[in-house]
């Protein structure tokens, strides 16, 4: 979950290491650190807390000379290395930050992930003599690559990749070989930025979009050679490997927060486009949806499914909890929703017959990537839902689609998870028309009610929504808050109270509406806010019915509720409304108001919501 950035070229490289670790905060913001060759030997600099810090440690420690100043000859290449951490192994301290290097200093590297055997490796190390100052298991592999290193730092990577295990990237640089990177991929992250004379690589695409749109994307058991005038890739053996450059259809300006005062509320704002981006050409033929070419998963699959399995983490499971409601109520085949780091050391029974989709916004999830391997291996087909191209998840299914919700940097996911969702119900409907399973005009009415939601979304978010700053305002010192819905309206409460637990730390707690006189109901008194998903849907009445029992405990009800429902007004102390949409729909638009109530939420209480505590956005180690 660490931020990696690298670079070889003409350039002075410290101020593009630190441009590029802004750009991966999100990654990480416990600790920071640069490694800058300098003539011949290695330069570097960390330092503990966000970059903030690390630009202060600069400031106080002066770099190298950039290449070339004041010599006749031809400039020496200038080579570094960055990262911004986010703690798995050590406490939060100096030499726990990244770059770590060898005990001759001559080796340095940058690590995002885990090596599982590092004890071993280190107990190893330390009796060839191998000195280290830290707590951290990325540390080993400095030493480790030193142990090989002979002048050949390539062939010193692939012997040290070969006795690691875990799953991790790294990139390494020697004070032996300037003008060098050598990059390594085991499942974590890892990219390359191709420029004009110059290289970039990055754990995600923002560590150089500034600089360069081409990339190459380097697959697990890859190594990749980095010199300014040339990139190489080849297999963990040894054998050169082709790969094609691809040119990307961001900009740097999607990385900015174009006059939002956070990433997240211009994300949030952003969920109209994300959706009709998603949505596109996909319900373009009104009567039916076209999902493109998802490889191996072809319509005489779909059509002919046992079952359809849902793992995923955290967003991304709430997004598969609604689209199991959707694909059970209209193509009428039978769902599971795994939580992957459970389903992942279970003994599922899954196999031929199955369809297993992988839900991942970054495409790199550990656990869910876990769990659509072990799926494959046991004869399903696996259907990865990811927001990034090129992504692990995209290479280890047997079919893709995509979310097309653009670049998302706040760290609690919003665009993304629309995004989501609207992608499981282009799926649903999808198997609905291959199966048969609604009258031909009520599959194209839904058809239509779903195309038109990014135009509700738009207007919804050009109005007031209930006040729903003014309601955090009211309740945004209350020390516990409750969650609650029923059918599709359950994972719409779970994904609010997550998004309130993620970025305003208040204790949150999420049921089935029913299921709240077996204990929860036990929470409540005066003081506690009760935030109620209370759409139209086919159990309105019920949910109604455990709003008087809330009221009943003294408990304050905030209702997101859908417009023209004046019933609602009368068990309820505040009501935001949404705009009016096929039940099944509703999700999509109920959410957003609970995104917003814990936005605000969090900024009363003087919280920063792109970078919550103890939290990163991609989740590649267990």
């Amino acid at each position: 979950m660490c931020g990696i950035v690298g670079y070889v070229g003409p350039r002075e490289a410290r101020p593009l290491l630190l441009a590029g670790l802004e750009k991966l905060e999100y990654r990480g913001y416990d600790s920071a650190g640069i490694s800058v060759l300098d003539g011949g030997r290695i330069d570097a600099v960390r330092a503990v807390g966000n970059l903030s810090a690390l630009r202060g440690a600069l400031d106080a420690h002066p770099g190298p000379t950039p290449a070339g100043v004041g010599l006749a000859e031809p400039p020496m290449p200038c080579t570094g290395i960055g990262h911004t951490r986010w703690a798995t192994h050590g406490r939060v301290t100096e030499e726990n930050a990244h770059p770590h290097f060898d005990t001759t200093d001559r080796v340095h590297i940058v690590v995002n992930g885990i090596v599982e055997n590092y004890i071993s490796l280190k107990n190893r190390l330390t009796d060839g003599g191998a000195v280290f100052t830290s707590e951290t298991d990325a540390e080993v592999i400095a030493h480790l690559v030193a142990h090989y290193n002979e002048g050949d730092l390539v062939e010193a990577v692939r012997r040290a990749y070969a006795d690691l295990r875990g799953h991790y990237a790294f990139v390494a640089m020697s004070a032996d070989e300037p003008g060098l990177l050598v990059g390594v991929r085991n499942e974590c992250p890892l990219i390359v930025g191709r420029g004009d004379g110059e290289q970039f690589i990055g754990s995600a695409i923002p560590a150089f979009l500034r600089e360069t749109r081409e990339v190459q994307y380097i697959n697990s058991d890859e190594i990749v050679v980095m010199r300014p005038d040339d990139v190489s890739f080849e297999t963990a053996g040894g054998e050169p490997l082709e790969r094609e450059i691809v040119t990307i259809d961001w900009d740097a300006e999607t990385a900015e927060k174009q006059g939002f005062e956070t990433f997240m509320l211009k994300e949030i704002h952003e969920q109209a486009e994300a959706v009709a981006e998603t949505i596109g050409e996909r319900a373009a033929r009104g009567v039916g949806i076209d999902l493109g070419d998802l490889g191996e998963i072809d319509d005489e699959l779909l059509r002919n499914l046992r079952r359809v399995v849902v793992v995923a983490c955290g967003t991304s499971y709430h997004a598969g909890l609604i689209g199991r409601y959707a694909i059970e109520e209209w193509a009428r085949v039978p769902v599971e929703v795994e939580i992957a780091s459970e389903y992942r050391y279970r003994n599922p029974v899954v196999g031929a017959g199955d369809l297993v989709i992988g839900i991942s916004q970054s495409g790199e999830t550990a656990d869910t990537l876990a769990g659509m391997r072990l799926a494959r291996e046991r004869g399903a087909k696996v259907l990865a839902v990811t927001n990034l191209m090129g992504a692990q998840a995209t290479r280890e299914a047997d079919g893709v689609l995509y979310t097309r919700a653009g670049l998302e940097i706040g760290v609690a996911a919003t665009k993304t998870f629309v995004s989501q969702v609207a992608v499981m119900y282009l799926l649903a409907l999808r198997l609905t028309e291959l199966r048969g399973t609604l009258e031909a005009d009520v599959l194209t009415s839904t058809i239509s009610e779903l195309k038109r939601l990014p135009l509700a979304i738009a207007e919804m978010m050009d109005h007031d929504l209930g006040g729903v700053e003014r309601i955090a305002q009211a309740y945004y010192e209350a020390g516990f808050f409750l969650y609650l819905g029923r059918h599709v309206g359950l994972p719409v409460a779970l994904e609010g109270a997550l998004k309130l637990k993620e970025i305003s730390y208040v204790a949150t707690d999420a049921y089935a509406a029913g299921e709240m006189k077996h204990g929860p109901i036990a929470l409540l008194d005066e003081s506690t806010p009760v935030v109620v998903v209370a759409t139209d849907s086919p159990v309105l009445e019920k949910v109604i019915s455990n709003i008087q029992e809330v009221r009943a405990r003294g408990a304050r009800v905030i209702a997101v509720a859908t417009e023209g429902d004046d019933e609602i007004t009368e068990h309820t102390d505040e009501v935001i409304r949404v705009p009016r949409t096929h039940w099944m729909l509703a999700p999509l638009l109920a959410v957003i108001p609970l995104q917003l109530l814990a936005y605000h939420v969090a900024r009363k209480r003087g919280l920063n919501v792109d970078q919550p505590r103890n939290l990163a956005k991609t989740v590649t180690v267990e």
